[in-house]
């Protein structure tokens, strides 16, 4: 019982089955080799632009040194003696720690000796060194002073491939070994020191850093959007606070002058560097990433103030660290989006019956992107960092397969119902969401109306295979030449084929195709024969009626089964016209050479009287359509031999399908290859169906195999008249041949 419902639920969802794994671990694939990292950055640099700006963090100040300090102290760089300057009147307002952003491995003369004993006297003081250096740049060492005080932070920054800074050091190891705190790091542990926080190894791992209620996770090179980044040193994602202009600001000249209130120093940390452009220590942040303007640029004193702020934040709990999922996890998050697009877009797979893409699978992709997005957001505002666009392509690629593999389906069943129904038909069902709902329409239209001349004599005498392969090959030829002439097949009764053209679509020249699409038959039966020939069966003749004019379409049936059909005395008119027609010809209604007479050629006309009309019409025989198609029916003339001696015959007229019970006597006094010469007292209508026995001399009054055919004329002297043969047996067409080669 499991099986069979394992077994139903299977095939019920086997589209979603084979296409979210398959998408899932294409992108996985994708995603390992780097080819999105830079879509999930860019993504994590909007996610830090359009979250809520957190107010501005008043625990930090920093004193810029500006273009217009350059142009005011006349120097690029600050001498030593303006340095310790600017210090000591920053120490007088009692600053919780100083950070200076400024390399000093050199003297700045005038005033290095000064600057050393300012150094000395201010324990809260950290400079700075460049302990890796990167590409651009080498490491840069310390001021001697302070780094005999252990006053010296790592200056290090990671730049990613787009030249952004995301990720910064805390902790880094110099070329002797020795671990080198970062200056963010070192100023937040002076500032958490008063509020009895110290550094002590985390209680998840010793080998993490806890201070206060943050727990610093190192950066793995796989770390969020990261892949096979360089994880060297210890370090963290830089959860910015704000861009640079947030925070408190002050110039160097300001300071200098003594125009710094003193309470924005006191109890503050201090960051000192160059905010001017000139200085070039600028760099690209998620700040930067703005659709539209210029990037916006962050100095490295502005980075050094977010990472001390991180810091010390997230160690009073107010700020988040921003955290990613282990890597399995973050597979099983792209499966389940790659789940919610295939299942999305194959529940609702059809729309009003078929195949369709449905506007509901639309929205609801739309919607589940938008569930993705918000979702992403949140937890990147609660610290957790998730892929975003993997994901986001794990719906659509999905949804995108699920649609390529609804339309191959469509394809395979356009290939397989355009053999039961037309072209148009079918792709009404696939395309149309009301393509079940065809209203009942009023079309002028052209019916054209094929059979097989004696098909039901051929099928007596063989099996049902000959017959069926018979049709086939018979039918395939036919059906190609009436989609090159975009005619809509309605259906197959039987050896016979009923043609619209107008419907569903109504062309002007739809008479005209239907009359050259009937030659275009007729010439093609050569073809059928041939091929038949060489398959050992019998050959075959087709009559075709036409005519034109009124009909009703629609659908027909009910929700469970339905055909779309056509219905009127119309399609009954062309039928009993294609009843007058013998092998090889095209009768055609008034109504129709009205519409085509400019091009077509008559060669007969005969008035008859159709069976449910109370008036006689007149048919028409086509012997070729000249205009665009030019196309002619080969003329056969009739050439009779006399027989030496008349040959006796019994025939039955049919009537309708059934075979009157009177047998008439006569007999053959002219043959030809597809006609004969009757004598018989017995006048037969014209047009009338016969079933003839041959009776030879041989053995008299014996009934031998028998044949059929259409009365086509009157002697005018009404002592018999002319019949086309329509069925006859390999036999009588031996006999036939050889009293035709005697006679001749």
């Amino acid at each position: 019982m499991w099986q069979k419902i394992i077994k139903k639920l299977a095939w019920k969802w086997r589209g979603l089955l084979v296409t979210a794994p398959s998408i899932t671990i294409l992108l996985i694939g994708l995603y390992l080799t780097g080819s999105l990292q830079i879509f999930e950055l860019a993504a994590f640099d909007q996610f830090i632009r359009l979250r809520p700006q957190k107010s501005v963090d008043t625990k930090i100040l920093i004193v810029g040194f500006t273009e217009s300090d350059i142009q005011t102290l006349g120097m690029a760089i600050l001498s030593d003696e303006l340095l310790a300057q600017l210090i000591e009147n920053l120490k007088k307002h009692q600053p919780e720690a100083i950070g200076l952003d400024i390399y000093r491995d050199l003297p700045e003369e005038p005033g290095y000796q000064k600057l050393v004993k300012v150094f000395e006297s201010t324990p809260n003081l950290i400079g700075i060194r460049k302990v890796v250096g990167n590409q651009n740049n080498s490491p840069i060492n310390p001021p001697p002073v302070l780094d005999k005080l252990n006053q010296v932070g790592a200056n290090d920054l990671p730049i990613d491939a787009d030249t952004k800074i995301r990720r910064f050091f805390l902790y880094l190891t110099d070329s002797e070994g020795k671990i080198v705190p970062s200056l963010g790091l070192k100023l937040a542990i002076i500032y958490l020191q008063k509020l009895k926080i110290f550094p002590e190894p985390a209680a998840v791992n010793p080998e993490y850093l806890q201070l206060g209620e943050a727990v610093f996770i190192p950066f793995e090179n796989n770390h969020g959007g990261y892949v096979q980044a360089n994880a060297e040193g210890y370090q963290i994602i830089l959860n910015y606070r704000s861009p640079e202009s947030k925070f408190q600001q002050v110039s160097v000249t300001d300071v200098l002058n003594n125009k710094v209130p003193p309470e924005l120093v006191r109890d503050k940390i201090i960051l000192i560097g160059s905010v001017a452009e000139s200085k070039k220590d600028l760099f690209l942040t998620p700040y930067s990433s703005k659709i539209i303007g210029i990037p916006e640029v962050m100095s490295g004193v502005g980075i050094n103030a977010n990472i001390t702020s991180m810091i010390i934040n997230a160690a009073l709990g107010e700020m988040n660290i921003i955290k990613s999922w282990p890597e399995f996890l973050e597979w099983v998050w792209i499966f389940l989006w790659s789940v919610i697009g295939a299942g999305v877009s194959w529940k609702w797979r059809y729309s009003g019956g078929f195949s369709q893409f449905s506007g509901k699978s639309i929205i609801t992709l739309f919607v589940a992107t938008g569930g993705l997005l918000s979702i992403s957001y949140y937890a990147f505002l609660w610290g957790l960092w998730i892929p975003v666009i993997t994901p986001l392509l794990a719906i659509w690629f999905s949804a995108i397969a699920i649609t390529a593999f609804i339309a191959k389906t469509a394809g395979y069943i356009r290939n397989v119902f355009s053999r039961y129904l037309t072209d148009e038909v079918v792709g009404n069902l696939l395309e149309n969401p009301d393509g079940l709902k065809l209203n009942c329409q009023r079309r002028k239209v052209t019916i054209l109306m094929s059979d097989l001349r004696g098909f039901s004599a051929i099928s007596e005498r063989s099996e049902p295979e000959t017959i069926f392969a018979m049709l086939n090959i018979y039918l395939e030829e036919m059906t190609e030449v009436i989609n090159q002439y975009s005619g809509t097949i309605y259906d197959f009764i039987g050896d016979g084929i009923l043609v619209v053209f107008g419907t569903p679509t109504e062309i002007e020249d739809d008479a005209e195709r239907a009359v050259a699409c009937a030659v275009a038959m007729q010439m093609s039966m050569p073809r059928v024969n041939a091929k038949l020939k060489e398959s050992g069966l019998p050959e075959i003749k087709m009559g075709i009626g036409i005519n034109t004019g009124e009909v009703v379409v629609g659908n027909l049936g009910c929700n469970k089964k339905s055909k779309y059909g056509v219905i009127g005395s119309n399609i009954n008119l062309a039928s009993r016209i294609e009843s007058y027609t013998v092998g090889g010809q095209i009768m055609i209604s008034g109504n129709t050479l009205e519409e085509v007479s400019s091009i077509i050629k008559i060669v007969q006309q005969k008035s008859v009287r159709i069976k449910g009309f109370s008036k006689a019409i007149t048919i028409y025989q086509v012997g070729a359509i000249a205009g665009k198609y030019n196309l002619f029916l080969p003329i056969n003339s009739e050439n009779f031999v006399d027989l030496l001696e008349a040959v006796p015959i019994q025939f039955a007229v049919i009537d309708g399908k059934e075979i009157r019970e009177e047998l008439i006597s006569g007999s053959l006094v002219k043959v030809s290859a597809n006609s004969a010469e009757v004598k018989s007292n017995y006048l037969v209508d014209v047009m009338s169906n016969l079933q003839i026995n041959l009776l030879t001399k041989t053995v008299q009054g014996q009934k031998m195999d028998y044949f059929y055919a259409k009365v086509t004329g009157k002697k005018d002297d009404r002592s018999g008249f002319y019949i086309h043969f329509t069925a006859i047996s390999p036999e009588v067409e031996q006999m036939l041949e050889a009293w035709v080669a005697a006679n001749s």
